[in-house]
Formats: structure tokens, sequence, C-alpha cells
């Protein structure tokens, strides 16, 4: 099994590492990291003599000056370099740099320095190395005004606030469960030669994007993801991947405490009633389910489906907790008063009968389940 550390754990990139990294620990066991450790001795050589493989995202790219921006990622890299040969350590080492490396900025120039002292470092100690030259990223959870325009984007949308256009370009963008499997699948290679060959190596390896879109364009899109989804909670079409990861981004910087339940229209007469409990352009699989009283469903998360409860009848508590934290957000719905939650990707989530009678539910999933690839991971959400 790898032991697997990554300095920045806890950023935009790390965390969702981190989080795949845990869906396979027949394959991998997770090296705690903290920032803190830079600046303590002890801590960065301990964390360096317990990993088979170091991911260096550790980095700053934004600061008042520049300078700093510069100096902090150089002295990063000594730092960990410094504590590798203190320990006599040589663990493969992954560093993320950017395509900025060939503009005329001091971010970018630390990232190509970087990825230099780095290559000399595996030189000098026969240790194995490898430089990633990666695009814009976007994903669910990055930072607004500071991972991507994206994010930025998202959440202005989401927070009543009016996005602008600076510099109407095209970006080539990579969603962030690309990148990872890019990262994952390269340790899982070089660890299979290494056993087999142990050689040392440098490498560079320019992740390709997989996507281009205007800017322009790109708010266009996630504005119809607010006028439909805010308003009405239709789902848009999510048959392109592109359009997939743009939405199920564009739903994490949604404030889900006060967005859902989300109220359904009811029609009532001396018929009986009826609702309509889902609108979209997509496909999928429709479900529902009965669930007697006290017995709790789910508790797991799913990477890319995205996934919607509707309660027709009975009450329920419906609670999803994002992984990696600790923060349980709980819903009560009432099928007197028809509504629904949809579920993010990476929150766990669980529906519970509160009430006295059967709970009927109806479930939809954005993608038809396959035995193959169930993208389902269990796990508690009050732990």
């Amino acid at each position: 099994m790898l032991k697997i550390g990554i300095t920045g754990q806890a950023g935009f990139i790390g965390t969702h590492l981190y989080n795949t990294l845990g869906l396979y620990s027949d394959k991998f066991e997770r090296v705690l990291f903290e920032d803190e450790f830079f600046l303590n001795s002890n801590e960065i050589e301990s964390f360096v003599t317990q990993c088979d493989v170091i991911v260096h995202l550790a980095a700053m790219n934004r600061h008042a000056n520049p300078e700093v921006i510069y100096k902090t990622n150089i002295d990063l890299v000594n730092r960990l370099t410094k504590a590798c040969e203190k320990t006599k350590s040589t663990p493969y080492i992954l560093f993320s740099s950017s395509t900025q490396e060939d503009l005329d900025n001091l971010y970018g120039k630390s990232k190509r320095e970087g990825r230099q002292l780095l290559e000399q470092w595996a030189e000098k100690n026969k240790a194995q190395f490898t430089g990633f030259i990666i695009p814009n990223v976007y994903g669910p959870f990055g930072q607004p005004f500071h991972n991507s325009v994206v994010a930025t984007f998202c959440y202005q949308l989401t927070h009543h606030e009016t996005p602008k256009i600076d510099v109407d370009g095209q970006l080539r963008l990579i969603y962030i469960g690309e990148l990872i499997q890019h990262f994952i699948e390269r340790i899982l290679v070089i660890a299979k030669d290494q056993k087999v060959n142990n050689s040392s190596f440098t490498e560079i390896v320019q992740v390709p994007h997989s996507s281009e879109i205007q800017v322009s364009t790109l708010l266009e899109k996630l504005t119809e993801y607010r006028d439909n989804y805010i308003d009405n909670g239709t789902i848009p079409n999510l048959d392109n991947e592109i359009d997939r990861n743009l939405f199920n981004t564009f739903l994490c910087y949604i404030d889900h405490s006060t967005f859902f339940p989300f109220k359904l229209k009811l029609n009532a007469d001396n018929r009986g009633a009826f609702v309509e409990t889902m609108r979209l352009n997509s496909g999928g699989q429709v479900s529902f389910s009965t669930t007697v009283p006290g017995i709790t469903r789910g508790n797991h998360f799913h990477t890319r489906k995205l996934e919607r409860f509707a309660i027709i009848k009975g009450k329920a508590r419906i609670e999803i907790r994002q992984i990696g934290t600790d923060k349980v957000i709980s819903f009560e719905l009432d099928g007197k008063e028809p509504s629904f939650v949809d579920m993010p990707i990476w929150f766990t989530h669980n529906i519970t009968n509160i009430g006295d009678e059967e709970l009927i539910t109806i479930f939809w999933i954005s993608e038809h389940f396959s035995n193959r690839d169930t993208d389902t991971f269990f796990e508690l959400v009050s732990r």
C-alpha cells in the first residue's frame, strides 16, 4: 500500500485529492499534512519520512506584493527538499505547476524555478520526480475570487451579485475530478515501474485541458442555471460532460441551509391531488421508495451523480454533510406540503421517516445505475 502525503492538503486541489484517495483504502494510505509543518523542522521531517509519495501543492498564488509570492513558493520547495535530504528520504514527488510558467510574472517564475529545484533534488538524490503543468482548474468548493473565474461567477450568481467580464477571452479548463485522475494514474504507473526497475528519473507532464469556452459563453450558461434552477428547480441537460461538471460546480455555491427544502405546487380538488416533482432537460433514472417509521436510508455520497429526493407522503428528515467537514445540515419535509432536496456531489446524505405513517419518496438520479461503476460510497452523515 502506498503512503501518500499532500502539502497544501486543505486547499482546493488538495481537498479533492485527499478525499478521492480515501475512496481507495485498499491502495493508498493518506499521511496527514498541516500547513504549520513547514514552520517546524521536526514536523516536516517526520512527514517526509512517512511518505512513499508526496504531492507538493502548497503555494501562494495571490498577494498584493508579487515578491512575497515568489519568495514564499521558493521557500516552500526548499523546506521540503531540505527535510528530505536531512532524513535521507527519497519519496516520489509530484509537483503542481501552472501554464503560467511561460508568462512574465513572479508567480509563474516561482512555479518554473520551484519545479527546477525539485528536478535538481531528484537527480542529486536518485529519486523520482514529476512536474505537472496544469491549465485552469475548476470544480466544487473552489474559492471564489481566488481559484478560478468559474468559482467567482458561480458564487456571484448564487449570492445576488452581478458578475463582470473584464476580458472576454477563451478559457482552457480542466475539471478537478479529471485532474485528480491524472495524479492518481501517474502515481500508480510510477509506483509499479519503481518496484520493477528501481530507477530514478525526472519528467514534465503537460496536463491537457479537457474543455475550452469563452468567458461570455460561460457566464451565459451559468446564468441560465441560476434562472432555471434557482427559480423553478429545473435540471439542465447533463448529457455533455462539461455541462454536468459545471452544474455540479454551480450547485455547491448555493446556501443549502436556506434554499432547501424547495416547495412544490400542490394541485388538489375533489378527485385528489397532483404534484409536479421535476422538470429536467436531462436523462437519468426515477424511482420511489416506501420507508416505515423510524428507518433511515442512505448514508452515502456520490462524486459525479446529482440526486433529488421529493417527499410526497409522510414526514422525513433529510441530512447532508460535506465530506471532510463536520457540519450537518438537516431538513424536515412533509408530504402535506410536497417539497424536495437535491444532493450535491461530495455530500453524504440520508433520509429518515420521522412520522407515524409510511413515508413515500420519489428519487431521481442523473444517470442509470451500473454495478460496474456505482459512484456510491458509504459514509455516515452523523459521525
